[in-house]
């Protein structure tokens, strides 16, 4: 958040700088003409370069200066200046101040009309950005003792969403985070994201398992996608149509923290997070993903995976193959697990008792601007980057039962 704050101080002071040299530019053009015509008299004929100020002004700034400078312009092509010929020049000079006037006015009228534009713009996009945030709503920085931190990139410009979703919210059932990605990327996404993170807000609170809640899921995409389906071919009536959309899918990643720190999941086509701690970064692939939801029904015997127990200072990075898919100028995919290493090794785990691990905002902002760099600033899918760290106070051990964190993962019901 801090090098968001600082991106947008930057942007915000380049944009005055550029309008401060737009505002003296004209001043400087005015200057050169009248110093050129008095160092080197042209009878007057470069008085009509001068009409060019007020134009720049009005671009550049506003309307105000434009007047401003315009009326400066018109009375210094009025004013004699150097050895003009009595014969040619008043009417040179009458002529280049009426041609400032007009370009005056013209520059005048077309400043208003931009001005109005521009602010028609920044309603849009104040509205745009609101609806964006809360479709992918901000994370907290914590949520019952995990300390939390996410990024998303779009791949249409100007969209602060696309086909990546995530979501984090804190049941009576445990710390319930979802990830997933719709097939397609963009702004043609965006409709199946809403549908399935508000299907997620809602059931993640009511559902005990973590099975009802992807049947829940299943069927909300099934319902957004038939709805789409009859509002795309009104023909169809109240039957069932055929359309495309039919064979749109999303991988879907169900994670549940438990208070205890035991991290149940169920993975529906989507990459399996890493473990991140103890200067140690290890992929968790404990079985096979089931397909995405969308392609095939799911199965009638759904069992949650055990990924093991997070302890304090321990995280999962959970991510879209968006991340792991960028590829450079020649080629390359970006070395996913490699820029997570070095970020968690550069951040140093263990430093103090208040921070016992990882910080899960500049790893995500580390791998974020990785990412970035290796793609140069063009991607081709959508990504986002979400990162869950159990923050709770470190506990000692209570007697010899007491147990470690367990580096693989296992079906629920079975011993670890």
């Amino acid at each position: 958040m801090i090098r968001t704050w600082a991106r947008g101080g930057a942007r915000a002071g380049a944009a005055r700088a550029q309008r401060a040299f737009v505002f003296v530019l004209p001043g400087l053009w005015v200057l050169g003409v009248v110093v050129w015509e008095l160092c080197r008299p042209t009878s007057g004929q470069l008085l009509q370069l001068l009409a060019a100020a007020p134009a720049i002004a009005c671009a550049g700034t506003g309307r105000r200066q434009c007047v401003v400078l315009g009326g400066l312009c018109a009375l210094l092509a009025l004013v004699p200046l150097g050895e003009m010929e009595p014969a040619a020049g008043p009417g040179v000079r009458v002529t280049a101040c009426l041609a400032i006037l007009a370009v005056v006015c013209a520059s005048y009228l077309t400043a208003g009309r931009r001005l109005r534009l521009l602010r028609e713009l920044e309603r849009a996009q104040e509205v745009a950005a609101a609806a964006q945030r809360v479709l992918l709503r901000p994370l907290p920085a914590r949520i019952d003792g995990m300390a939390l931190a996410a990024d998303h990139l779009s791949a249409s410009e100007g969209a602060a969403v696309g086909g990546d979703l995530y979501e984090v919210v804190g049941t009576r059932h445990g710390v319930r985070a979802v990830i997933g990605d719709v097939r397609g990327h963009g702004l043609e996404a965006i409709g199946t994201v809403a549908a399935m993170l508000g299907s997620f807000r809602e059931v993640a609170h009511d559902e005990p398992e973590l099975t009802g809640v992807l049947r829940r899921l299943e069927r909300s995409h099934q319902r957004h996608l038939r709805e789409r389906a009859r509002a795309e071919h009104p023909s169809a009536g109240g039957c069932e149509p055929v359309s495309p959309l039919a064979e749109e899918f999303v991988t879907v990643l169900l994670l549940e923290v438990a208070g205890d720190g035991s991290v149940t999941a169920l993975n529906c086509g989507h990459p399996w997070p890493y473990r991140v701690g103890c200067r140690a970064v290890a992929p968790v692939s404990p079985a096979e993903p089931m397909p995405p939801l969308g392609l095939f029904p799911l199965p009638e015997e759904l069992t949650a995976v055990r990924c093991g127990r997070l302890r304090p200072g321990e995280g999962l990075f959970l991510h879209t193959d968006g991340a792991a898919d960028a590829r450079d100028a020649a080629g390359e995919f970006f070395p996913l697990t490699q820029e997570l290493r070095s970020s968690v090794e550069s951040i140093g785990v263990g430093s103090s008792a208040a921070q016992p691990g990882p910080s899960p905002t500049g790893v995500v902002e580390d791998v974020r601007e990785a990412l970035l760099r290796h793609a140069g600033g063009r991607l081709t899918d959508d990504v986002a980057l979400l990162m869950m760290c159990n923050d709770r106070v470190r506990v000692p051990p209570q007697g010899p039962t007491a147990s470690l964190a367990v580096p693989g993962c296992v079906e629920a019901g079975h011993p670890e």
